[in-house]
């Protein structure tokens, strides 16, 4: 998926945030933050089969890029952390409070719409590339969490498979995305549910 010829693509794959320079930043704050939401370790991301994951600084704003399909959604107001293995897989994390439940209500509705429609979305913004995409259901977790995948594949030849999961808890909404190459048949749905069921727990 981090191929350099997916790199012309900006923002198409949701993973491609982890390709960001994992050193402390101008905006970070504390990973063990007390005053937020708290976000996940590399060991509670979905496991890889030959290499360990790292993670980056909870940093605040916008990730950049912006992950595929829900990034123009994203306030400024949010805080986000990227994670990476040694291969080409990835993940990301983004976390809104709201001033309101009600407003996170909403906010997360929007955020599942947009991944609703993500697959025809890509393929409207990228001529090259033809998408899938598949609702692997909802997590008992808080408020809810579901999950989604999306498969693309280029004119070029490369193929990756994209999870997203949009869980609230109160006023909170954490958005998780994992990404590698591959098909539906390397989607990790069943980690990917557990990682997001712990990313909703966690966020207080």
């Amino acid at each position: 998926m981090m191929r350099t010829s997916v790199r012309k693509n900006k923002g198409l794959f949701a993973a491609a945030a982890v390709v960001a320079v994992v050193g402390v930043a101008a905006g970070t704050v504390p990973a063990s933050a007390a005053d937020g939401p708290r976000f996940l370790e590399p060991s509670e991301l979905p496991p890889h089969a030959s290499s360990p994951w790292y993670a980056g600084p909870v940093t605040s704003g916008q990730p950049d890029p912006l992950p595929m399909c829900v990034g123009e959604g994203l306030p400024s107001t949010s805080v986000h952390r990227t994670y990476r293995t040694d291969l080409d897989t990835g993940a990301l994390q983004v976390t809104v409070v709201e001033r309101s439940e009600q407003r996170a209500k909403d906010f997360a509705a929007l955020l599942r719409k947009k991944l609703d429609g993500c697959a025809k979305t890509v393929m409207q913004q990228n001529p090259e590339i033809t998408a899938a995409q598949k609702y692997y259901g909802k997590v008992d977790v808080e408020e809810g969490a579901h999950v989604y995948g999306v498969h693309t594949v280029a004119s070029w030849g490369a193929t990756d498979i994209n999870m997203f999961s949009v869980g609230r808890d109160g006023n909170t909404v954490t958005l998780v995305t994992w990404g590698q190459m591959g098909t539906f048949a390397d989607a990790q749905a069943g980690d990917f549910k557990t990682t997001t069921a712990t990313a909703v727990n966690k966020l207080y």
